[in-house]
Protein backbone atom coordinates (compact mmCIF):
# COMPACT_ATOMS: atom_id res chain seq x y z
CA UNK A 1 0.00 0.00 0.00
CA UNK A 2 1.63 3.47 -1.06
CA UNK A 3 1.16 6.82 -0.05
CA UNK A 4 -0.35 9.21 -1.67
CA UNK A 5 -0.17 12.99 -2.81
CA UNK A 6 -2.47 16.00 -3.93
CA UNK A 7 -1.85 18.04 -6.36
CA UNK A 8 -4.18 21.19 -7.35
CA UNK A 9 -3.75 23.30 -10.38
CA UNK A 10 -4.43 27.18 -10.25
CA UNK A 11 -8.43 26.75 -11.15
CA UNK A 12 -8.81 23.96 -8.48
CA UNK A 13 -8.76 20.50 -10.33
CA UNK A 14 -7.58 18.20 -7.66
CA UNK A 15 -4.93 15.18 -8.60
CA UNK A 16 -4.41 12.31 -6.18
CA UNK A 17 -1.22 10.33 -7.11
CA UNK A 18 0.53 7.68 -5.84
CA UNK A 19 4.16 8.40 -4.92
CA UNK A 20 6.32 5.60 -6.22
CA UNK A 21 9.90 5.24 -7.62
CA UNK A 22 8.81 4.48 -11.10
CA UNK A 23 8.25 6.48 -14.53
CA UNK A 24 4.40 6.48 -14.91
CA UNK A 25 1.56 8.43 -16.92
CA UNK A 26 -0.77 10.29 -14.69
CA UNK A 27 -4.38 11.13 -16.67
CA UNK A 28 -4.04 15.11 -16.93
CA UNK A 29 -0.44 15.51 -16.14
CA UNK A 30 2.16 13.60 -18.61
CA UNK A 31 4.73 10.67 -17.48
CA UNK A 32 7.01 11.59 -14.86
CA UNK A 33 8.69 9.92 -11.68
CA UNK A 34 6.15 10.65 -8.54
CA UNK A 35 8.87 10.23 -5.60
CA UNK A 36 11.38 11.73 -7.63
CA UNK A 37 9.33 15.02 -8.63
CA UNK A 38 7.47 15.19 -4.94
CA UNK A 39 10.70 14.27 -2.42
CA UNK A 40 12.23 17.78 -1.73
CA UNK A 41 8.75 19.27 -1.41
CA UNK A 42 6.89 20.52 1.21
CA UNK A 43 3.29 21.24 1.65
CA UNK A 44 2.10 24.60 0.12
CA UNK A 45 5.19 24.99 -2.45
CA UNK A 46 4.27 24.54 -5.89
CA UNK A 47 6.09 22.21 -8.62
CA UNK A 48 6.16 22.63 -12.58
CA UNK A 49 4.56 19.64 -14.66
CA UNK A 50 4.95 20.37 -18.60
CA UNK A 51 2.86 23.40 -18.67
CA UNK A 52 1.13 23.55 -15.53
CA UNK A 53 1.97 25.16 -11.79
CA UNK A 54 0.22 22.67 -9.01
CA UNK A 55 0.51 23.19 -5.59
CA UNK A 56 1.23 19.93 -2.39
CA UNK A 57 -1.36 20.02 -0.66
CA UNK A 58 -2.00 17.70 2.43
CA UNK A 59 -4.57 14.32 1.30
CA UNK A 60 -7.22 15.67 3.80
CA UNK A 61 -11.09 13.97 3.22
CA UNK A 62 -11.88 17.25 1.08
CA UNK A 63 -8.98 16.82 -1.62
CA UNK A 64 -9.55 13.04 -1.34
CA UNK A 65 -12.87 13.65 -2.77
CA UNK A 66 -11.97 16.16 -5.49
CA UNK A 67 -9.80 14.01 -6.92
CA UNK A 68 -11.16 10.70 -6.42
CA UNK A 69 -11.89 8.08 -8.97
CA UNK A 70 -14.65 7.69 -10.33
CA UNK A 71 -17.25 4.88 -12.43
CA UNK A 72 -20.50 5.22 -10.58
CA UNK A 73 -22.82 8.54 -9.44
CA UNK A 74 -21.59 9.63 -5.66
CA UNK A 75 -23.40 10.73 -2.56
CA UNK A 76 -22.27 14.33 -2.32
CA UNK A 77 -20.74 15.87 0.95
CA UNK A 78 -24.00 17.32 1.33
CA UNK A 79 -25.93 14.62 1.30
CA UNK A 80 -23.24 12.41 3.23
CA UNK A 81 -22.96 14.65 6.20
CA UNK A 82 -26.78 14.94 7.12
CA UNK A 83 -26.90 10.82 7.00
CA UNK A 84 -24.15 10.86 9.08
CA UNK A 85 -25.04 12.97 11.46
CA UNK A 86 -28.96 11.78 11.42
CA UNK A 87 -27.58 8.45 11.99
CA UNK A 88 -25.29 9.46 14.94
CA UNK A 89 -22.33 7.83 13.47
CA UNK A 90 -19.09 8.24 15.29
CA UNK A 91 -15.91 6.84 16.55
CA UNK A 92 -16.06 2.90 17.28
CA UNK A 93 -19.59 2.41 15.79
CA UNK A 94 -20.25 -0.83 12.96
CA UNK A 95 -21.58 0.50 10.04
CA UNK A 96 -22.98 -0.95 6.99
CA UNK A 97 -23.12 0.33 3.37
CA UNK A 98 -24.66 -0.70 0.59
CA UNK A 99 -23.81 -0.12 -2.14
CA UNK A 100 -20.26 1.35 -2.15
CA UNK A 101 -20.12 2.65 -5.67
CA UNK A 102 -16.77 5.00 -6.17
CA UNK A 103 -17.11 5.16 -2.41
CA UNK A 104 -18.24 9.07 -1.88
CA UNK A 105 -19.92 8.38 1.14
CA UNK A 106 -17.48 5.50 2.49
CA UNK A 107 -14.88 8.02 2.80
CA UNK A 108 -16.67 10.09 4.68
CA UNK A 109 -18.04 7.44 6.63
CA UNK A 110 -14.95 5.59 7.37
CA UNK A 111 -13.23 9.16 8.57
CA UNK A 112 -16.08 9.64 11.22
CA UNK A 113 -15.82 6.21 12.67
CA UNK A 114 -12.39 6.08 13.24
CA UNK A 115 -9.95 3.26 13.67
CA UNK A 116 -11.95 1.66 16.86
CA UNK A 117 -15.25 1.46 14.18
CA UNK A 118 -15.81 -1.51 11.51
CA UNK A 119 -16.68 -0.12 8.28
CA UNK A 120 -19.04 -2.77 6.19
CA UNK A 121 -19.41 -2.25 2.25
CA UNK A 122 -21.49 -4.59 -0.40
CA UNK A 123 -21.68 -4.27 -3.90
CA UNK A 124 -22.98 -5.91 -6.30
CA UNK A 125 -21.54 -4.55 -9.49
CA UNK A 126 -17.78 -5.48 -9.43
CA UNK A 127 -16.73 -2.98 -11.74
CA UNK A 128 -18.05 -0.28 -9.63
CA UNK A 129 -16.53 -1.66 -6.63
CA UNK A 130 -12.78 -1.83 -7.96
CA UNK A 131 -13.23 2.15 -8.67
CA UNK A 132 -14.63 2.41 -4.46
CA UNK A 133 -11.79 0.07 -3.29
CA UNK A 134 -9.09 1.80 -5.01
CA UNK A 135 -10.43 5.35 -2.80
CA UNK A 136 -10.94 3.54 0.19
CA UNK A 137 -7.24 2.11 -0.56
CA UNK A 138 -5.72 6.47 -0.61
CA UNK A 139 -7.45 6.68 2.14
CA UNK A 140 -6.53 4.11 4.14
CA UNK A 141 -2.83 5.35 3.73
CA UNK A 142 -3.98 9.21 4.07
CA UNK A 143 -6.40 9.29 7.45
CA UNK A 144 -4.32 9.48 10.85
CA UNK A 145 -7.15 6.72 11.79
CA UNK A 146 -8.98 3.92 9.65
CA UNK A 147 -11.74 1.63 10.62
CA UNK A 148 -11.43 -2.53 10.05
CA UNK A 149 -13.32 -2.77 6.60
CA UNK A 150 -15.03 -5.89 5.43
CA UNK A 151 -16.30 -5.82 1.98
CA UNK A 152 -18.99 -8.25 0.30
CA UNK A 153 -19.89 -8.94 -2.84
CA UNK A 154 -23.42 -9.10 -4.22
CA UNK A 155 -26.92 -7.66 -3.24
CA UNK A 156 -27.03 -7.21 0.71
CA UNK A 157 -29.91 -9.25 1.14
CA UNK A 158 -27.66 -11.97 -0.25
CA UNK A 159 -24.86 -11.53 1.82
CA UNK A 160 -25.44 -8.96 4.92
CA UNK A 161 -23.23 -10.88 7.74
CA UNK A 162 -24.29 -12.02 11.05
CA UNK A 163 -23.10 -8.69 13.09
CA UNK A 164 -25.48 -5.92 14.69
CA UNK A 165 -24.80 -2.55 13.50
CA UNK A 166 -25.04 0.75 14.76
CA UNK A 167 -26.17 2.21 10.95
CA UNK A 168 -27.50 0.80 7.81
CA UNK A 169 -27.31 3.44 4.88
CA UNK A 170 -28.91 1.79 1.59
CA UNK A 171 -28.39 3.15 -1.78
CA UNK A 172 -29.69 0.82 -4.62
CA UNK A 173 -32.36 0.70 -7.10
CA UNK A 174 -35.01 -1.35 -4.83
CA UNK A 175 -34.33 -1.05 -1.57
CA UNK A 176 -37.67 -3.34 0.04
CA UNK A 177 -35.55 -6.59 -0.39
CA UNK A 178 -32.61 -4.95 1.69
CA UNK A 179 -34.41 -3.14 4.26
CA UNK A 180 -36.16 -6.19 5.36
CA UNK A 181 -33.25 -8.36 6.06
CA UNK A 182 -31.28 -5.16 7.78
CA UNK A 183 -33.69 -3.86 9.64
CA UNK A 184 -33.38 -6.59 12.28
CA UNK A 185 -29.95 -6.33 12.78
CA UNK A 186 -30.05 -2.58 14.09
CA UNK A 187 -28.78 -2.25 17.39
CA UNK A 188 -32.08 -0.74 19.69
CA UNK A 189 -31.70 2.79 19.14
CA UNK A 190 -30.13 2.19 15.56
CA UNK A 191 -30.78 4.23 12.19
CA UNK A 192 -31.25 3.09 8.48
CA UNK A 193 -30.56 5.62 5.95
CA UNK A 194 -32.22 5.33 2.39
CA UNK A 195 -31.13 7.19 -0.97
CA UNK A 196 -34.03 7.00 -3.23
CA UNK A 197 -33.79 9.53 -6.49
CA UNK A 198 -37.23 9.18 -7.05
CA UNK A 199 -40.40 9.44 -5.25
CA UNK A 200 -42.04 6.50 -6.03
CA UNK A 201 -38.38 4.80 -4.67
CA UNK A 202 -38.71 7.32 -1.29
CA UNK A 203 -42.56 6.11 -1.36
CA UNK A 204 -41.28 2.28 -1.35
CA UNK A 205 -38.52 2.72 1.25
CA UNK A 206 -41.40 4.49 3.73
CA UNK A 207 -43.26 1.68 3.50
CA UNK A 208 -40.87 -1.14 4.01
CA UNK A 209 -39.31 0.68 7.14
CA UNK A 210 -42.95 0.56 8.94
CA UNK A 211 -43.57 -2.80 7.68
CA UNK A 212 -39.71 -3.80 9.23
CA UNK A 213 -41.36 -1.72 12.51
CA UNK A 214 -39.05 1.43 12.22
CA UNK A 215 -40.25 4.18 13.33
CA UNK A 216 -39.80 6.73 9.90
CA UNK A 217 -37.80 10.51 11.58
CA UNK A 218 -37.23 12.02 8.35
CA UNK A 219 -38.01 11.75 4.67
CA UNK A 220 -37.54 14.86 2.02
CA UNK A 221 -34.75 16.55 -0.18
CA UNK A 222 -31.88 18.86 0.81
CA UNK A 223 -31.17 21.65 -1.37
CA UNK A 224 -27.78 23.66 -1.82
CA UNK A 225 -27.64 27.10 -3.37
CA UNK A 226 -23.70 28.85 -3.85
CA UNK A 227 -23.26 32.65 -3.57
CA UNK A 228 -20.94 34.19 -5.10
CA UNK A 229 -18.95 37.64 -5.06
CA UNK A 230 -20.59 40.59 -7.89
CA UNK A 231 -18.03 42.73 -9.93
CA UNK A 232 -19.62 45.74 -8.36
CA UNK A 233 -18.97 44.62 -4.64
CA UNK A 234 -21.58 42.55 -2.72
CA UNK A 235 -22.58 38.65 -2.59
CA UNK A 236 -25.59 37.18 -4.80
CA UNK A 237 -26.28 33.76 -5.36
CA UNK A 238 -24.13 31.67 -8.48
CA UNK A 239 -26.57 31.50 -11.41
CA UNK A 240 -27.49 28.16 -12.20
CA UNK A 241 -30.25 24.90 -11.80
CA UNK A 242 -30.74 23.53 -8.19
CA UNK A 243 -29.85 20.12 -9.20
CA UNK A 244 -31.43 17.45 -7.69
CA UNK A 245 -29.63 14.66 -6.54
CA UNK A 246 -31.64 11.83 -4.13
CA UNK A 247 -34.58 11.75 -1.70
CA UNK A 248 -33.77 10.93 1.64
CA UNK A 249 -35.48 8.73 4.45
CA UNK A 250 -34.54 8.40 7.73
CA UNK A 251 -35.79 5.21 10.15
CA UNK A 252 -35.29 4.06 13.78
CA UNK A 253 -34.99 0.85 15.68
CA UNK A 254 -36.93 1.36 18.63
Amino acid sequence: MGEWAVLIEDNGKTHVIEIVDDVRKYKGLGVFNTATLLSDLSFGEEVLIGQKYLTLMPPRLPELISGMARRAQTISSKDAGVIIARLGIGEGDIVLEAGLGSGGLTLHLAKAIGSDGHLITAEARSEHAEIGLLNLERASSCFTGFPQHTHLEGMIEDVVPELEFDAVILDMPVHKPAIEKCAPKLKLGGRIACYAPTTSQLEACWNACEEAELTIEWAGELMEREWGKTAKGGMRPVNGPFGHTAFLLFAQRR
